[in-house]
């Protein structure tokens, strides 16, 4: 028998009943690290502390209340924000009807599932299985953890071989590993394979996604629209379709599919903010009010509440001419989300947008300068919201605001804001000037962080060095001066550090460019020979 003496579990059930019955199951499995929540938030801020070696999740977390998480929803918040690792077993309970409804449905499916009524040896049973399982992908999970994709990559291909009954599952993470390094081509060859020999909703959502990447928008969506009628509680079908029809400038299609999803399955927020800008863009701004407003109440359960939501609500209420009701919604953002700095700059953005429908310009303006006052100071608001108070700076004359908030885009290295997209902003607001500008400034900030990054190799601290040098690439992605500086640098803290599984990936894409912007450079040559004298070192193959 097994020895589970060492095995954590986490308990995610409201029913005391149910804990119960569960903590004397696990016992008899001589598993003794038992700890328990009664509902997904508090589950959220237990994972938020520690990790477990199981999670026995109850389905129905919200006993037919409206507005909470089932454990599906759940599961997909906590591996969205990182909060379980792949090697979590998960385990799902749930009754037969539910499950019959909900298996299709789910893209991040659990572990397992376990039926209820269900005895003592059939827990067993599953936490037996699932534990072997995990003993066989953990070392690819070792991999992805390290950030080693190409040996993860390699460890699929030898799981495949040593585990065929397992082989499936090996074959659709090496393709979604393809696909976290950009190589669609790859992994839609692993998908179509897949297809070939068995039709998987998995794998048509997966080929719909490389195909996607690549461009090829009309056959994605084609993919897509024969997935749903075949597996119509496949939602995660339903979101890619969605941004196929936004991709083709036709969002009043991906709003009728979003509209579908809900339907199907409504409690999920980042679907329905979803479809609320969709509708917002598709000019049907009282859909976008009911899905904003459902965002809203549904995320007052949610631990990752997002004060942007409310800002999304106040400006689709400003735009039906609903004062009143906009007053109220900013007044329940202070009231219940108050003592933030993110929060201060989605109160003055939504007060702005108040007065600038009332016509109060002076007003208007002065939330403004609240707002990138604000911004200063605050951390993980999204580019999106900062672009849009970068276009009311614009709108209002604030030209010097507007630059410093679309700085404060660029500067974050976390922002999927390109250069050229943020300088487009000013363009198309008639403001070339400010985009030169800020272009300048860029190309400064990154010669500035240059002469800091040779200052910290000066003094030793190779890894500081780095990581000025990756933010000066992300400010100026195009400059040679800057992917020669930055692939030096890295070569120099694998070859003194150790190698490093991510940093090596990026050196290569900063070699790549090199070779596309100058295939004849002179300093191209001895960068490839260093960094493949660095993988031979240690012992990484160069093919």
């Amino acid at each position: 028998m097994q020895d589970n003496s060492n095995l954590s579990v986490l308990v995610i059930d409201p029913n005391p009943g149910m804990r119960g019955s569960l903590q004397n199951m696990l016992s008899q499995l001589n598993i003794s690290k038992v700890e328990f929540a009664v509902s997904s938030g508090t589950a959220i801020r237990q994972l938020s502390r520690r990790s477990y070696d199981i999670i026995l999740c109850e389905y129905d977390l919200d006993s037919g209340g409206e507005h909470g998480q089932d454990g599906q929803q759940l599961l997909e918040d906590l591996r969205h924000h990182k909060l379980i690792g792949m090697w979590t077993i998960f385990i799902m309970l749930t009754s037969e009807g539910v499950y019959n409804k909900v298996v299709s449905a789910a893209e991040l499916a659990p572990t397992a599932y376990v039926l209820k009524p269900f005895t003592v040896d059939v827990l067993s049973q599953r936490i037996g299985r699932a534990i072997d399982r995990r003993t066989i992908f953990l070392p690819t999970y070792q991999l992805i953890g390290q950030g080693n994709t190409r040996e993860a990559i390699r460890s699929c291909i030898a799981g495949e071989n040593a585990h065929p009954r397992h082989a499936a599952d090996f074959v659709r993470l090496r393709a979604e590993l393809h696909l976290s390094l950009n190589e669609y081509p790859e992994a839609e060859h692993l998908y179509a394979a897949m297809l070939g020999a068995k039709a998987v909703g998995w794998a048509s959502l997966g080929l719909a996604r490389a195909v996607f990447a690549q461009g090829r928008i009309d056959e994605a969506a084609a993919i897509l629209t024969d997935l749903v009628a075949a597996n119509p509680r496949l939602m995660a079908a339903y979101d890619l379709l969605a941004r196929c029809h936004e991709a083709s400038g036709t969002p009043q299609r991906a709003q009728q599919v979003l509209e579908e999803a809900v339907s199907i399955s409504p409690h999920m927020v980042r679907r329905l903010r979803k479809l609320g800008e969709v509708a917002f863009e598709a000019g049907d701004v009282n859909a976008a009010e009911k899905s904003f407003k459902q965002v809203v109440a549904k995320a007052k359960y949610s631990e990752f509440r997002d004060p942007e939501d409310h800002v999304n609500l106040v400006k689709t209420l400003v735009k039906k001419g609903d004062a009143t009701q906009a007053s109220s919604v900013i007044r329940d953002l202070e009231r219940s989300l108050r003592g933030s700095p993110n929060v201060d700059v989605c109160k003055s953005i939504s007060v702005a947008m108040l007065h600038d429908a009332a016509g109060n310009n002076a007003a208007a303006i002065s939330e403004l300068n609240n707002a990138v006052g604000a911004v200063r100071a605050s951390s993980g608001l999204s580019s999106k919201l900062k672009i849009t108070l970068a276009k009311s700076c614009l709108a209002h004359k604030l030209d010097h605001e507007a630059s410093e908030v679309m700085l404060s885009v660029m500067n974050d290295v976390n922002s999927d804001v390109s250069t050229q997209q943020a300088m487009g902003i000013f363009v198309k607001a008639g403001r070339p000037d400010l985009a030169d500008g800020m272009g300048a400034q860029l190309k400064a900030q990154a010669q500035i962080l240059l002469g800091i990054a040779s200052e910290k190799t000066n003094m030793g601290d190779l890894k500081g060095a780095v990581h000025s040098l990756l933010e000066a690439m992300h400010m100026a992605p195009g400059n040679l001066q800057v992917m020669i500086a930055v692939a030096r640098g890295i070569l120099r803290q694998l070859g003194e550090l150790g190698w490093d599984h991510a940093l090596a990936e990026t050196c290569q894409a900063q070699i790549d460019a090199i070779h596309r912007f100058d295939a004849s450079h002179p300093q191209l040559e001895p960068l490839v020979n260093e960094y493949n004298g660095l993988k031979r070192k240690y012992g990484i193959a160069t093919t």
